[in-house]
């Protein structure tokens, strides 16, 4: 980072880790930014701990609303620095003309469409059952059958980077696979040997269904009890993109029916509360988490898809970044709309939304 700002600005950083410190102090050796860590959620209760800072640094489970960004402005804040791709806790709206939203657009694919095959082969093959077992003593291969990816069908959903990295690993074990997206990449798709395909017919044929698209009105609960009602018997459901993706209730119902054969999720709509906190110690009221997590083919992981020093660093170094540029007025806010990731801002001077 080259130091091109004139004075130190400060960072209200909400959500913080210890390795969220070590990473963005990393970042920043050169102490170009003074950062203030706060360990609580950035939401109403907390905004005003950001008051004497110029910017403040939030993440997934934060809540920026339309009274949080108020008093943020009230209290001085230029600019809301989000350290991750997602923004759909965002009110945009109410940040349009007011207050610039940054984000990190993209850290590692590689990270999450790793951590999705994880959940794949650790699902298929029982691994996590089969490594509580083995350290019990108990060696029997009762219930842990799987089967060969080689020659099943995989539905991705959302063909962005995250989505044609995991193609590309699946592909790597011969499955064939076929794709939904808004804004089918036809050149892609020539080149990397996969179909497009409408929504019904990924999940009629998919054995496999990965979802890696952005979480819009229109995306919202798109896996719910009439698309799932048209998938495989067994099916195999992985969701690394965001919670409100999958109706949770509607994928429990069908669990128990057994129309589900397992389920990978590292996201979930309701995580807010209880992803990336210790509750070991006490219960999880959430009663429909609760119930995901007594099922044996069903594998929750707490939000960690990214969580690879190599995104991390890049997450670190994109963020200030991002604020650096915005300072020194290299940053042009309001000229790409976060809603639909196009231009429409720029050529209509109005949000899509």
């Amino acid at each position: 980072m080259t130091d091109m700002i004139s004075m130190k600005k400060s960072i209200a950083f909400f959500d913080a880790k210890p390795y969220d410190k070590k990473f963005f102090d990393a970042a920043d050796l050169r102490r170009l930014f003074d950062i203030r860590y706060f360990a609580p959620h950035l939401n109403a209760d907390t905004a005003l701990l950001a008051k004497g800072s110029d910017v403040v640094c939030a993440f997934v489970n934060d809540i920026i609303s339309k009274d949080v960004i108020g008093i943020l402005k009230d209290n001085g804040i230029k600019l809301i620095a989000m350290r991750c791709a997602g923004y759909n806790n965002v009110d945009l709206k109410a940040s349009f003309d007011v207050m610039p939203v940054v984000r990190v657009p993209d850290y590692s694919p590689h990270a999450v469409a790793e951590h999705a095959a994880a959940l794949i082969l650790c699902l298929n093959r029982r691994i996590h059952r089969a490594y509580n077992r083995v350290r019990d003593g108990n060696f029997t291969l009762d219930g842990l059958l799987g089967f060969d990816l080689f020659g099943k069908t995989a539905g991705i959903v959302g063909t962005g980077k995250v989505g044609k990295c995991l193609i590309a690993i699946l592909k790597g074990f011969g499955m064939r696979v076929l794709a939904y997206d808004a804004f089918p990449d036809a050149a892609y798709a020539a080149q990397a040997g996969i179909s497009y395909v409408d929504l019904a017919t990924l999940w009629r044929e998919a054995d496999v269904i990965s979802l890696h698209c952005p979480l819009t009105p229109q995306t919202q609960h798109v896996i719910n009890a009439t698309t799932l009602a048209g998938m495989k018997p067994g099916v195999m459901i992985i969701n690394t993109g965001r919670g409100a993706l999958v109706d949770a209730k509607a994928l429990i119902k069908a669990l128990k029916t057994g129309k589900i054969g397992s389920a990978g999720l590292d996201v979930y709509e309701e995580e807010s509360k209880y992803f990336f906190e210790d509750f070991s110690a006490s219960m999880v009221n959430d009663d429909v988490l609760a119930r995901l997590l007594t099922f044996p083919n069903v594998l929750v992981t707490a939000h960690q898809a990214f969580f690879t020093a190599e995104a991390m660093a890049h997450i670190a170094d994109t963020t200030l970044n991002n604020i650096k540029d915005f300072f020194d007025g290299g940053f042009r806010p309001n000229e790409i709309c976060y809603q639909c990731g196009k231009e429409c801002l720029k050529k209509q001077n109005k949000p899509c939304f």
